[in-house]
């Protein structure tokens, strides 16, 4: 199953903690990427796995507009990557614990994940789960 949710890449956020009653919740912001996540997986016919499952997660980050062109190209080559937030564990925290319930039972299924991180005009979060391993 390939899905992808357009937009930029978002990791998920540390729960915070409320001042007035000390009890811990999800930022707003992690709830809403979340529920976007399923909703994409969902809409291009995402359906339960079983077992054990392996994911290739690509995030694409917009390319900065005061880039030169010279590097904008070296950029959409591949030859220039991200080294900017969101870290690639966090983007796979937010993609994977987003699916639970959804795509599988638990996230602890996923017994191998490959995360790369690429410059692109169109950003996004390409997924692919599969029974097995890939």
């Amino acid at each position: 199953m390939k899905f992808i949710i357009p937009g930029e890449p978002k990791a998920k956020a540390r729960p915070r903690m409320s001042t007035k009653t000390g009890i811990a919740y999800t930022p707003k912001e992690t709830i809403q990427y979340e529920n976007w996540v399923k909703t994409c997986f969902i809409e291009q016919g995402g359906n339960k796995i079983d077992g054990q499952i392996s994911a290739k997660i690509t995030a694409y980050y917009s390319i900065p507009k005061s880039t030169s062109k010279k590097k904008r190209e070296e950029m959409l080559k591949g030859k220039i990557r991200p080294v900017k937030k969101p870290d690639v564990d966090n983007i796979v925290k937010s993609i994977l614990d987003s699916l639970n319930k959804i795509a599988y039972d638990d996230d602890s299924q996923v017994v191998k994940c490959d995360v790369e991180k690429f410059y692109d005009e169109n950003p996004r979060v390409e997924v692919e789960l599969k029974e097995g391993t890939i």
